[in-house]
């Protein structure tokens, strides 16, 4: 591996939200070279099924509802630059969220949700089991009862990683695959230099006047040796797809199980969470666990053909929040720590990532995610 000293950002971590942040800076003129340890976007990006949908996860309003809202609100001009740029379809759905309730507790919480929701001044609509029924065929003859979230929406994840990835690459970003950063070395209280190993072994010093850490799980290993602590641990997600006779019109949760279309029919079921360390396994207990949910909802589902199963590792953080923004080492920047939200939030984190490097500031509120709440 060749040093190098002509890059003016290393962005650590290829997935959906460093990608984003390399494609925003390469916007911005910088040159940018991004270490990613595997392929780009197979770790927490992949892990995922795409749902844009901060409305129907967060039940109270505060400072990362209003964030995540900003980043729903960013998506669809995002998807099509994106798309632009890459020449990649990355199937960005708008059809909107349907809520259910298959059991009385469910029943509850959805209306907790509606009038929560209603309180914020926000798009959301009851139906009836009529016209829940009207609005998606094969729906369990047990649900009667919903909520319409017309503006959580949803997108491929796999396909939109790929997509920003190739716009990255097209707009002058080197991606560096297969290639682990080992540590940071400091210099004058910066970091000075990252040292990192390609697969074949060899090694190297990479040298930039930034650093973003955006590695998912493998951030705090990367952050403890500068004294810096990150309350992170992985959450082992495992997903489904399977292909549907007729197409599903939109994205249906019921509780914890959902069902998120794509193209072609296709229909992911998601997802588990599982805190066991840094296992990838997919188990036959996840599967029946998913598909037990995706039957509760849909029971035809059962005979539905089966694609493919696979997980990835979501990186949580001790009060569920993303990690963003730097501390005591100026030219270090954090966009990690992102756990059920890296696909919602890529767009607005690579806009305050951008920022930081570019303007030496941002516009967005971001105090509550700032690494040094993690200090003893």
């Amino acid at each position: 591996m060749t040093s190098s000293k002509h890059k003016d950002v290393i962005v650590i971590g290829g997935g959906l939200i460093g990608c984003s942040v390399a494609l925003r800076l390469a916007q911005a003129g910088l040159r940018v070279t991004v270490l990613e340890r595997g392929t780009p976007g197979a770790e927490a990006s992949s892990a995922a099924a795409g749902m844009l949908s901060p409305q129907s996860e967060i039940l109270e309003s505060g400072p990362f509802f209003d964030l995540c809202m900003a980043s729903r609100r960013m998506y669809p001009k995002f998807a099509r630059e994106v798309e632009n740029l890459s020449g990649l379809k990355v199937d960005y759905r708008r059809d909107g969220t349907l809520l259910v309730a298959t059991s009385q507790q469910e029943w509850h919480e959805l209306e907790t949700a509606y009038r929560a929701q209603k309180r914020m001044g926000l798009s959301i609509t009851q139906l009836s089991g009529k016209a829940v029924h009207a609005l998606t065929a094969g729906l369990s003859s047990q649900i009667d009862y919903g909520l319409l979230v017309p503006g959580d929406h949803s997108i491929d994840n796999e396909k939109l990683s790929a997509a920003v990835a190739l716009a990255c690459a097209r707009m002058g970003v080197e991606i560096r695959t297969e290639t682990s950063a080992i540590r940071f070395i400091l210099k004058n209280h910066r970091v000075d230099r990252v040292r990192a190993t390609c697969e074949s072994g060899r090694s190297g010093e990479i040298f930039a006047g930034h650093y973003v850490l955006a590695a998912g799980c493998w951030s705090a290993t990367l952050a403890e040796p500068l004294g810096i602590k990150l309350s992170m641990t992985p959450c082992h997600g495992q997903m489904m797809e399977f292909e549907s006779p007729r197409p599903l019109p939109l994205v249906v949760r019921a509780g914890h199980a959902y069902l998120v279309p794509r193209s072609d029919r296709r229909i992911v079921v998601g997802t588990t969470s599982e805190y066991i360390g840094f296992e990838k396994a997919v188990t036959g207990e996840g599967l029946r666990s998913m598909l037990d949910g995706a039957v509760r909802i849909l029971p035809g589902f059962k005979s539905f053909k089966f694609l493919r199963a696979w997980s990835g590792l979501r990186p949580d953080t001790a009060d569920h929040l993303p990690i963003l923004g730097g501390g005591e080492i100026s030219n270090l920047i954090f966009a990690t720590g992102h756990f059920r939200n890296g696909i919602l939030l890529a767009p607005v984190t690579a806009e305050i990532v951008s920022a930081l490097i570019v303007k030496g500031s941002t516009v967005r509120a971001i105090e509550p995610y700032r690494p040094a709440r993690f200090a003893d």
